[in-house]
């Protein structure tokens, strides 16, 4: 064979040694029936034999699968830049904007088995750094591509061509989830372990109605729930059962008045927990009558690939949810990180109060935050993130606490307690914190700037933390602004040395994760 040029219209030269080839092996409880034949087991590529790149090689896609249900596989992890079909070999290639974003979505579905159609399909590291389309022949995907990425950014797509109702500006920041072929619980817990993976959650309503499990979940950003609806309606919490169908609620806003087993306020823990299932506001309860026909139909066939789903990952799968609030930090860098740099980074998703780093591994850490959902919240954005030129693992830990070292013994500052500090961002009830918890991203927002600072101080100030600015824009009332690293890992970096800064006069600058681009 001379390659793939005779399989698709566009200019990328790959071998077929590159496509097929590699180490293979089966993976466990999965196999599918393809065409009415016998169930045969599949096989995965070991994605992590390639070095990084930001472009991903995609394999085993179903026949008539489209552009933008490839891209909604990338979505969740950062803006997919490019997007080449190999239709005649059920294949693809997806570019996004950074490797770090490309690395976090190559962890995620090494964990979890990724699902097009109910179908499986293989992900790893292409030998390639980008793409290069002809973009004359690739008309309709950069088509996809441009309307995905306005409704990514919250725009509305710019051209008819794609001429798919999936990528219509989204109507609401709430999803109304109804769970087919439940054979097993699924609790609020796990529901917002999966959907943290897109956004930050912030209420969360469950039900059961016509003996279905129903949830109206809401987001912070209609955008996210668009990035929700596209990448796990139709997918299976657990292996062949507990099917997710999904779209959008005609409500906009929900009003929780208990945080319990079946309600939460992400956005105030200070609320009771009241008895049992919470009453339902008139209004509320007619749109929920409404509303409720809007997903009932055909229950498909059970599916027979492993869970696609769990936003934080194997604890979904496992059927238990903790409500522990330690997590384990691994793959540290041991001469670089402290209790302090884990704290600042940590506390972008929740109140830190404790670090201990482990005498004896010194590149793990144990990190107790104030409640369980915090946790989950940490390790659903911060698994797979690079720190000090590390990717970090994390993960919940068993322990219940993180335990203070005896009164007189030396651990030489590797434990640490932050219960008291003032540097808490979610101490205060209903705080607007809670609505701008974002991923980690190049762009990065400052606050609290004082009056005489200058552009040219605050790119002076962050390129001294190690990394490039590139670029820089003041608020209009220059209390705020946004500045631009080159990369994830340098904002990460700059995060970790700036949030605290004292700026003189009293002013600590504020530094927190953007969900913008300059």
């Amino acid at each position: 064979m001379d390659g793939i040029a005779s399989d698709v219209a566009v200019g990328v030269k790959r071998s077929s040694d590159e496509l097929l080839s590699g180490s293979l092996y089966s993976s466990p409880n999965s196999s599918v029936t393809a065409n009415g034949s016998d169930s045969k087991k599949l096989r995965v590529e070991d994605s992590m034999d390639s070095p990084p790149s930001r472009v991903i090689h995609i394999r085993k896609l179903p026949n008539e699968v489209s552009e933008t249900e490839v891209i909604a596989l990338g979505l969740p992890f950062g803006k997919v830049t490019n997007i080449l079909m190999l239709k005649g070999k059920n294949q693809a290639f997806l570019e996004l904007g950074t490797e770090e974003a490309a690395v976090t979505m190559v962890n995620y579905y090494t964990a979890v088995t990724p699902q097009v159609r109910n179908v499986p399909v293989f992900i790893q590291y292409s030998n390639h750094k980008e793409l290069k389309t002809d973009s004359a022949l690739n008309q309709r995907a950069q088509a996809v591509l441009q309307a995905v990425s306005a409704v990514q950014e919250g725009g509305s797509p710019s051209s008819d061509t794609a001429g798919d109702s999936v990528l219509t500006p989204a109507p609401s920041p709430v999803l109304r989830i109804i769970i087919d072929n439940m054979f097993y619980p699924v609790t609020l817990d796990v529901l917002q372990q999966i959907f943290s993976k897109f956004g930050t959650v912030m209420k969360i309503i469950t039900f059961t109605k016509n003996n279905q499990f129903q949830a109206l979940l809401q987001f912070s950003d209609p955008v996210n729930a668009q990035q929700a609806k596209l990448s796990l309606d139709g997918q299976n919490i657990y292996n062949s059962c507990c099917t997710l169908r999904i779209d959008f609620s005609k409500l906009v806003n929900l009003n929780v008045k208990y945080n319990n087993d079946k309600s939460r306020d992400y956005t105030r823990p200070e609320l009771p927990a009241g008895d049992g299932q919470p009453p339902v506001d008139p209004t509320m309860a007619a749109a929920l009558s409404k509303d409720s026909t809007s997903l009932l139909g055909a229950i498909s066939p059970l599916s027979a690939a492993a869970a696609a789903a769990a936003a934080a990952g194997r604890v979904a799968l496992s059927g238990h949810s903790s409500s522990g609030g330690v997590l384990l930090a691994s793959n540290l860098n041991d001469e670089m990180v402290t209790p302090q740099s884990l704290f600042t980074l940590f506390g972008v998703y929740g109140d830190v109060q404790r670090v201990k780093i482990l005498y004896n591994k010194k590149d793990s850490a144990l990190i107790q935050m104030a409640d369980g959902n915090q946790a989950q919240l940490a390790m659903s954005h911060l698994n797979g993130q690079k720190m000090y030129g590390k990717i970090i693992r994390v993960t919940l830990s068993k322990h219940q606490t993180v335990q203070l070292p005896r009164e007189g013994l030396d651990d030489q500052g590797l434990t640490k307690d932050f219960a008291n500090s003032p540097l808490h961002r979610f101490k205060k009830p209903g705080s607007k914190n809670f609505q701008n918890i974002f991923p980690p991203s190049a762009t990065l927002h400052l606050s609290n700037i004082p009056e005489d600072v200058t552009e040219e101080d605050l790119r002076l100030l962050f390129s001294n933390s190690g990394g490039t600015v590139k670029a820089f824009k003041f608020f209009q009332d220059r209390k705020m602004a946004l500045l631009q690293m080159s990369t994830v890992e340098e904002a990460i970096q700059a995060l970790i040395d700036l949030h605290n800064y004292d700026m003189g006069r009293g002013h600590r600058l504020r530094v927190s994760f953007s969900k913008s681009t300059i």
